[in-house]
């Protein structure tokens, strides 16, 4: 009996392994990528804890870190349309969308890297 409970609990395995098979991630432009603030699968798990934190430093203390949501968009917008958002390509955006997560940080922040034209004018004004 217990050789048939492993059996059929071998196979339920390996049925429910093949449906995941089939799952695909997105293929994302990176923008300019390279060496990231801390290790690639370290920041897909814990990105938005270490921007809420930053944030909450940012706000209260006045203190500018490691993580800032300015740095992640300079390095990561599309090099096609400039931005973070746009198209499930595109680097927040495309991830957002295949983990079915709202993403709200642009509601406030820009998803467009500044330039230094930008930056000049600002400083004219």
């Amino acid at each position: 009996m217990k050789r048939i409970q492993a059996i059929f609990l071998a196979l339920v395995l390996l049925a429910s392994g093949a449906a995941f098979a089939d799952v695909t991630v997105p293929h994302l432009d990176i923008g300019k990528g390279g060496h990231c603030v801390n290790d690639p699968k370290f920041m897909k798990l814990n990105h938005g804890d270490l921007l809420k934190h930053q944030r909450t430093i940012t706000v209260h203390q006045g203190v500018r870190g490691r993580y800032s949501l300015e740095k992640c968009v300079n390095c990561h917008a599309s090099r096609v349309n400039n931005s973070v958002l746009g198209t499930d390509r595109n680097f927040c955006q495309g991830c957002h969308v295949y983990a079915a997560v709202k993403i709200d940080c642009f509601e406030c922040h820009s998803s467009r890297p500044e330039t230094v034209s930008e930056t000049l004018t600002e400083v004219a004004k």
